[in-house]
Parts: structure tokens; C-alpha cells; sequence
């Protein structure tokens, strides 16, 4: 409301503000009531010259009090509410919730929940069935009308995908759910992206018989992601693209580069200039360093379109090498393909024909996927293979040829040359010649060796001609000084074949040994590209389904795959990124493919006001609670109120409250209870929903509650402030405290959720700390408190839930565990070591050898196991071999996390089905192990303890 995240849910009572002029003017007519004086004669003779009048209309300030009183009453009367939820009550028919859980959610996905979760709570009050359906779900997704109560777990659960939505498929879904009821509501969450313009969504919104449509866009205006990378032969280009139509003025980008390990390479900054919606981050560092990229990451973006993965096929190119005679083994540098190998072995990866016969090794060449072909003098092709390499250019081969007598001979007749040659070859400087030889000129600056120095000492002895013609200059790469053609190249498709007029030996110059050769090679190499799309840049495996190796998630982090992710095939590899085939790399450690997020046709469109056949408003994802705004108007008009008591008082002359009179005394009696009417109202009207919360004194229990806490063990875990992860671990250590006391002789209270900075943390033998990067960070006086509880012999479990090993040392670590490297900072932390085989943990109830959550890929770490002589000087000492800190990624609440019917609410990710059991028994074996510290490890030295008893 007029730009105001404020609405009124009965904006009909509004009109009676159009009967505030009557009520001024009733208030102006209605003078106050007439001062009375005690008849005291000598008084009253005082006053009998004087002329007293009542007044006709009361003040105008008394008027406005009122005035302004009555429209408080009215305005409270239309429910105002902030940061109003979108109304799903009107209508009988159900809501349909269609959720974008897209690559670019991930930055603001919980907001996007938080609204989700604020709609399906209305609909549970106006008593309508929901349906729930993603944009980036299975073929098979499940999507029915259900209870909204059913549908809250799932919608904490869920989580965004780094791929493209596919919002028809879900509003198929949603149609088929929605078939045979009234007509229904649609709140559509959308990424505020529009698909292209071939986007069928709004057709399929129109098609539906719906009562009308709420659309939720947050806007992209913020929105920078990386669509394609060039490693040119100068500098590595990172193109970035921004909101299309939107004008950012000269908004600047910054872009990091990022080794395997995660440690800073290089960055760069580029500008959006003109209102363009692409710019270009060029990274002008050498070639060994660009080798070594392996993330591109837009600064600020933490999405996964803001993240480009690089693979192998990108840093280093695979060459494959053909010659037409056979090298002299006892003299190696007259080998045809001598010079070639060294020039480019420390930068490609070098595959050889094996056979000799061309029929033969062209095709094997071809099938391992090469960026480049090199081929020295090889004058005729057989036909079959000639189709295959001519094939294979198009498809976006690099095929390098090197000239030679057999060249000479018969190139008059070769379609893969990239100009017409003269038959035989130039001879310069012999006893039949009247020219000398020949030194290369400057390289042309518009041509692909622009940058590097012409080689001074390079001289040509003999080469093969280029017939002339028009376009001979354009397809020049490199000259001699007489001005023929030294290298020269075309481009045929998506590849490019180029020549070079001299021998691969030095034979007919010394070129080959010359550092501009390797340069020259290098150059070439760079401008390849792989044309195996699913073939893994330094292995040997054949281009089959690759496994995934590490997913991106939605908020840009490389993690281990989940259960959902499928094998990446040749059909997957060229369509968009997918549920079961989302960007991340495919492949193993040592040869992997990337996929991303965005292609080079891909733009970043607003969604905008689509026009829907049904009624439309349009949302944003506003932070904040929903609050109803009455008891403060109410409050505000009560105390109103009390004003114009004290007003008519001192008007009438009854507020004499230092006189010592009845009336003074009645006055005074009047203003407190005025007064204790306004302290009534603020208990009773500013404690409303959304504005008030249950507050806490200093955190200090009474007696009573510690009495209480002392007799019941309880399992604790550290409010994070986050509703969607409190949630989680609530109901995790729920189930938790179910399964112990349905399996030991333990029987846990309720949980408990501790605030770190005001509750006692003493009464609790294990706290469990999820981490979470929209939690504040702990103060540095909840640090102490933490710290504290730990050296008395308190144990805290911090749960990262990043499903990656957790380390401690210089490698990249995901957002999760680099908020709990802030907090163990100020924490005195001991020695960690994974669990060992021979722990207490792994045998304090069940037989155990890993300890797994819902995901399995991190280890637990606990204390290192030391001498009593080492444990002297450490500064947090286990208490009865108790480790004071546990750290895992496994995310264990969420395993255990059960609903009010004992079923599990999140799946595991895995398709191991004793998972869940395993993570209940890893529960029971860390709270046995609290509570008994080393008696599992004492019963090895049971003999020895009856012996010493017996003496």
C-alpha cells in the first residue's frame, strides 16, 4: 500500500473514515459540560460584575484529539497487517503452489520457504487443500492435493538445484492434481526469470480453470552469471552476463579464479558500460597459471549461475599425430614429428597413429575425442578417411598439416587444405636460384600469432606455394619477407585447418628449432576445442555414461553427489542441466567433464507482468514476520483516550490533585484509573502475534526448574534463529530421544533449544550445534560461556551439514565450514582426529564403524587420542575420556528428524536403506558415550583390576 509493505485484510471498514467530517462536526456542536462552583455567597458576590459564559463548541484542539482517536479505532478495525502474505482465503476450491527451485534460488532460497510456508499455514486456516509442485523435480514427482499440514515438513526439506526450471511439466502435474475440484488459487514463487521466448508457462497458467494467480518475482536486477569462457591464446575471457533491458550504468564485476584446492589464482574486474547487458573479465596472466584454473566465481553471486566450472578439456588440449614416413630411430631429430612432440608435450596431451596405415589410425584418432590432428607430409588420404577428417573439422576439429615433398606432389587434388597450392615446391638459395633465402616478416596483428616477435633467425630454404587469388591475404597467418605465405588457415564449420608451408623437420628451414615454433604451436593448440563432449580431458576412457563426481548446488558450492544425480550419457551431455543431471562435474579424480549452468545463447530475461487469463497480483519476497497491526492502534487510541479524560478534567476544574478537597481526592482517583486503563491495555494489545515475543529475564533457571533439569536428562541443541533449521534439529532430537527410549534403558525429557548468549548451557551432557550462515555469529561473551562448558566436561557437537569432509588446513572450505572455523577460533580447541577403529564410540552401544546422517561423506571428529604425560599442558581436557568437542558434515538431525506419527521426514542420501538405522545407532552410541565416558574401555582391563583387587 502506496509503496508500503502494509495491506488491510477488511479494507471495507475503511469507509467509515468518510464519516470522520460528521464526527467533527458533532464534537464541535457538543460544547463541554458547564463548570459548577460550591454556593458560597461571598464568592459569588466577587463575581457578580463579571459576565461568565459557556462556551459554545469545544477547542479545536479537543476536537483533533478526538478526530484523530476515531480514525485510530477505524484504521485498527480494518486489521492492518505488515509485511502482508498474499490472501489465499477467497475462493472454495485449493491452492496450488508452484515453487521455482532453479540455479538462481539459491542466494535468497530461504526467504523464498519462509513465503511458501506463510501461504500453506493461511490455507490450513481457510481450510483448503494444497498442492505442491517444483519447476526442477523427477519426471515422477508426486504431486496431489494433501492437507497443508503434510506439506510443511516437505517444504522445509526441500532444496533448490543448480539446473533449469521445466514449469510446464510441473503445471502438467499440477493440472492432473487439480482435476475434478473448484476452481483453485495459484501462487507461483518464481525465480523472476523469463524461460525465452518460446516459453510455454503463461499458455499453461491460462489453460487451467484457476480463480486467480499470485505472482511472487523478487526481481534480478542483482543478477550476474557467467554464460561461457575463451582461453584465447593471450588471456582467458570470462564472459558475465546481467538482466537484459535493465540499464546498470557502469556497474562493475569482479571475478576470482580458483585452483582444485580452492586457493586465490588471479582476479579481474570488467564493466557493464552503455547500459549493455554482457561484459567481458579477461584474466591476462600466463598460460601455465590459466592452466590451473579450476572455478571462475562473480564476486557477491552466491548462486550457481555465478560459478563456471572448468575441466580438463578446457585447460589442456588433446593432439593426435600422424606422419606419412617413418622416422629414423638411430637419428631421432630427423623425425618428422620430433620437434612436434617437444613443443607440445608440456602442454597436450600426445596421442600417436600405432599402425602406420592411415585407413586405420585417422578413425582411432578421431574416437579418443581430439582438440587437434597434426600431420606431417602427408600428401594422399585414403577416401574413407578423408570423409571421417573432413567430418570431424566441421564438427569443430583443429587439423594442423605440415608441407613436404609428398605434399608437392599431389596437393593440387586436397580438399583439406586451407588454400590452393601450386604443384612442387620453391627452392631458395640453391646453385639454380637467384633468390636467398628467405627471413619471416612480422606476424600480422590481426592474426592468431599477433603479440609474438617475428624470429630473426628463422630462414627458408624451400616451401610450397599458395596459388594467389583475392582471398589468399585473409587467409595469411604468417609471411616471409618476399611476402608468400609462411602458415595459413580457414575455417571449415566449427573447426579450422591450417598449413604450414615448411617441413615439421629442419630440413627445409630451421623453423622447427626455434623457440617461435613452440610458441607458434601453443597459439594454435589454444584456439582448439575438444570435440569428444563427454571425453575426459587426460584419460584414456572411451566417451561412455560418466559418474557424477561433484555436484554445484544452487548456492554455488561443489559438494558430493546425492541420490538423485544419474550418470551422465551422450543424449544428457547436450541438454540443459536437469534434476538427475544438475551442473557439476562428471567423471572421476583423474578426468572429469564440467557441466554448467548457462550456454553461450542463454539470457538473463525479467519475467515481468505476464498477462493471465485469470485475476493476477504481484508480490515480493519481503523479509520480516507477518504483523497484525491492531493492538498497537488500539493501544495508541486508549492512550488517546486517557489523554482527553485529563483534558475534560482540567477543563470542568476537577484536576486539582494537590488539593486536599473531595473533589481534588475524586480527581485524583479518576486519573489513576485512566492511567491503569492505558497499563492494562498495553498488556493486553501490544502482545499480539508477530510483534511480541516471550522474552527471557538473564537466563537463570529458579529453583524449581533446576531441581527439574538436574532429575531428567535432555538432549540440548543451540537456537540458531533460522525457523527452518530449528526445525530440523528439533524434530531430529525429537526422534532421537523416541529411538533411546525405545532401545536403552535412557528416557530423555523433550529437547531443549538453548540461546547461547542468556541460558545456563551446565545442565546438558551434549549440546548440538548446527551450523548455519544465517545465524549471527556467537558474541565473543557466548564464545567464553561455550568455552567454559566444554572444559567442565561438557561436549559440544557441531553439525556443518555440508556433506564434505571437514578440514581444518589451507584447502576450500564451503560456507558452513568457514562460519565454524570463525567460531572454534575463539574456542580452545584440542588435537582431531577422525573416530579410530579402537574408540569407545565405536563399540559404547552398537558395533559401529562410521557414523553416518543423512548424508555419509564426513567423517566424525573427536578429540586425539594422547598420553597422560601430552594431556598435561592441553587447555580443554576431555573429563573422564570424554572428547569436549564432535564435528561432523553428515547432517545427523535431519536423519533423525521424525514426525508426530514416528515416520521419517527427510529422505537419506543414499541408496543404502539401513542408512537411517545406522545414523539412529550412531545417536545411541554418542549419548551412551556421554553419559559413561570410558566404562567401554575399562572392561579391557577388567583382569588386571580383579587382580589388583584380590591383593
Amino acid at each position: 500500500m502506496f509503496g508500503l509493505p502494509l495491506t488491510f485484510a477488511a479494507p471495507a471498514i475503511l469507509f467509515g473514515l468518510l464519516a470522520l467530517p460528521a464526527i467533527w462536526w458533532l464534537l464541535r456542536l457538543t460544547p463541554p459540560k458547564p463548570r459548577t462552583e460550591v454556593f458560597p455567597p461571598l464568592r459569588l458576590l466577587a463575581k457578580v460584575m463579571k459576565h461568565e459564559e459557556t462556551p459554545a463548541r469545544s477547542p479545536w484542539w479537543l476536537t483533533v484529539l478526538r478526530l484523530l482517536m476515531a480514525t485510530l479505532i477505524i484504521l485498527a478495525l480494518a486489521r492492518p497487517v505488515l509485511n502482508p502474505v498474499a490472501d489465499v482465503s477467497s475462493g472454495d476450491g485449493p491452492l496450488a503452489l508452484l515453487v521455482d527451485n532453479s540455479w538462481s534460488t539459491g542466494a535468497d532460497w530461504t526467504d523464498r520457504i519462509a513465503t511458501a510456508t506463510q501461504l500453506v499455514e493461511k490455507a490450513e486456516d481457510a481450510g483448503r487443500a494444497v498442492a505442491l509442485a517444483f519447476t526442477v523435480a523427477p519426471d515422477n514427482a508426486d504431486v496431489a492435493l494433501a492437507k497443508p499440514a503434510d506439506l510443511l515438513p516437505v517444504l522445509a526439506a526441500s532444496t533448490p538445484v543448480a539446473a533449469k526450471p521445466d514449469r510446464v511439466a510441473a503445471l502438467n502435474l499440477l493440472s492432473e492434481a487439480l482435476a475434478d475440484q473448484p476452481p483453485a488459487s495459484l501462487a507461483w514463487l518464481s525465480d523472476g526469470l523469463a524461460a525465452g521466448p518460446d516459453d510455454e508457462t503463461v499458455s499453461a497458467i491460462n489453460a487451467m480453470d484457476l480463480n486467480e494467480v499470485l505472482l511472487f518475482d523478487g526481481g534480478i536486477s542483482a543478477l550476474r552469471a557467467i554464460r561461457g569462457i575463451d582461453n584465447t591464446p593471450t588471456s582467458f575471457d570470462v564472459h558475465v552476463r546481467g538482466p537484459e533491458g535493465l540499464a546498470t550504468g557502469a556497474d562493475p564485476v569482479s571475478v576470482s579464479a580458483y585452483d582444485e584446492k580452492g586457493r586465490l589464482l588471479a582476479e579481474s574486474t570488467a564493466l557493464f558500460e552503455g547500459g549493455s547487458a554482457e561484459t567481458t573479465a579477461s584474466f591476462d596472466v600466463p598460460f601455465e597459471l590459466r592452466n590451473d584454473f579450476a572455478t571462475l566465481r562473480i564476486d557477491g553471486q552466491q548462486q550457481a549461475g555465478g560459478v563456471w566450472l572448468v575441466d580438463e578439456n578446457t585447460r589442456r588440449r588433446r593432439v593426435g599425430l600422424l606422419t606419412g614416413q617413418a622416422g629414423d630411430l638411430d637419428q631421432p631429430l630427423l623425425s618428422p614429428l620430433f620437434y612436434i612432440q617437444r613443443a607440445l608435450a608440456p602442454y597436450a596431451d600426445l596421442i600417436e597413429g600405432q599402425s602406420g596405415d592411415l585407413s586405420v589410425d585417422i578413425p582411432a584418432l578421431i574416437a579418443q575425442g581430439p582438440a587437434m590432428i597434426v600431420m606431417a607430409d602427408i600428401g594422399v588420404l585414403p577416401d574413407e578417411a578423408s570423409e571421417q577428417l573432413a567430418e570431424w573439422v566441421e564438427e569443430g576439429g583443429t587439423l594442423v598439416r605440415f608441407a613436404g615433398p609428398r605434399m608437392a606432389a599431389t596437393a593440387s587434388d586436397d580438399p583439406l587444405l586451407p588454400v590452393d597450392l601450386r604443384l612442387g615446391e620453391r627452392t631458395l638459395g640453391g646453385s639454380l636460384s637467384w633468390t636467398e633465402p628467405q627471413p619471416v616478416a612480422p606476424f600480422p596483428e590481426t592474426g592468431p600469432f599477433s603479440g609474438l616477435d617475428a624470429p630473426r633467425e628463422v630462414s627458408v630454404n624451400r616451401q610450397v606455394l599458395a596459388e594467389p587469388d583475392l582471398e589468399l591475404a585473409a587467409h595469411t597467418w604468417a609471411n616471409l619477407a618476399d611476402g608468400t605465405p609462411l602458415v595459413t588457415g580457414d575455417s571449415r564449420g566449427k573447426g579450422a585447418i591450417v598449413l604450414f608451408h615448411v617441413t615439421a623437420e629442419a630440413t627445409w628451414s630451421n623453423l622447427p628449432i626455434s623457440g617461435s615454433f613452440v610458441e607458434m604451436l601453443r597459439r594454435i593448440t589454444n584456439l582448439s576445442r575438444n570435440t569428444g563432449a563427454l571425453q575426459p580431458g587426460n584419460s584414456s576412457v572411451t566417451a561412455e555414461a560418466l559418474q557424477p563426481y561433484r555436484i554445484l548446488t544452487a548456492n554455488g558450492e561443489l559438494t558430493t553427489p546425492p541420490s538423485h544425480v544419474r550418470p551422465l550419457d551422450a543424449a544428457a551431455s547436450s541438454a540443459p542441466a536437469s534434476y538427475v543431471h544438475p551442473a557439476g562435474l562428471y567423471g572421476a579424480a583423474d578426468g572429469f567433464v564440467a557441466r554448467n549452468v548457462l550456454s553461450e545463447d542463454d539470457t538473463l530475461t525479467p519475467l515481468g507482468r505476464p498477462a493471465f487469463a485469470a485475476a493476477s497480483s504481484a508480490f515480493g519476497y519481503e523479509r520480516g514476520e507477518e504483523s497484525d497491526l491492531r493492538g498497537p492502534l488500539f493501544l495508541l487510541a486508549l492512550a488517546l483516550l486517557a489523554l482527553d479524560t485529563l483534558a475534560v478534567l482540567w477543563i470542568n476544574g476537577r484536576l486539582a490533585l494537590f488539593g486536599r478537597n473531595r473533589v481534588g481526592a475524586r480527581a485524583a482517583g479518576t486519573v489513576s484509573a485512566a492511567l491503569a486503563l492505558v497499563a492494562l491495555g498495553a498488556v493486553l494489545l501490544w502482545v499480539t502475534p508477530g510483534l511480541a515475543q516471550e522474552a527471557k529475564s538473564d537466563g537463570r533457571p529458579g529453583d524449581d526448574e533446576i531441581i527439574e533439569l538436574l532429575e531428567t536428562t535432555r538432549l540440548a541443541y543451540v537456537i540458531t534463529g533460522n525457523e527452518s533449521t530449528d526445525d530440523v534439529t528439533a524434530a531430529g532430537l525429537w526422534g532421537l530421544t523416541r529411538y533411546l527410549q525405545s532401545r536403552t534403558a535412557l528416557e530423555p525429557a523433550e529437547p531443549v533449544g538453548l540461546d547461547l548468549e542468556n541460558d545456563e548451557l551446565a545442565f546438558y551432557p551434549l549440546i548440538y550445534f548446527p551450523i548455519d550462515t544465517a545465524m549471527p555469529m556467537p558474541s565473543d561473551a557466548a564464545i567464553s560461556r561455550l568455552d567454559a562448558f566444554m572444559q567442565n566436561g561438557g561436549t559440544v557437537l557441531f553439525d556443518t551439514r555440508d556433506q564434505l569432509t571437514t578440514s581444518f588446513t589451507g584447502a576450500a572450505a564451503s560456507p558452513e565450514n568457514q562460519r565454524l572455523r570463525d567460531i572454534l577460533s575463539g574456542l580452545n580447541i584440542p588435537p582431531l582426529e577422525p573416530v579410530p577403529p579402537d574408540h569407545v564410540l565405536t563399540k559404547a552401544f552398537y558395533i559401529l564403524d562410521h557414523f553416518p546422517g543423512r548424508y555419509d561423506g564426513s567423517p566424525l571428529w573427536v578429540e586425539a587420542s594422547v598420553t597422560s604425560d601430552e594431556a598435561e599442558g592441553r587447555p580443554v581436557r576431555s573429563g573422564d575420556g570424554v572428547t569436549p568437542i564432535m564435528i561432523t558434515g553428515n547432517d545427523l538431525a535431519a536423519a533423525w528428524a521424525l514426525d508426530e506419527s514416528g515416520r521419517p521426514i527427510y529422505p537419506t542420501m543414499s541408496a543404502d536403506p539401513l542408512q537411517r538405522i545406522y545414523a539412529f545407532r550412531a545417536g545411541v552410541n554418542i549419548m551412551m558415550y556421554m553419559l559413561t565416558g570410558n566404562y567401554k574401555a575399562d572392561q579391557v582391563h577388567v583382569p588386571a583390576l580383579l587382580e589388583r583387587l584380590g591383593q
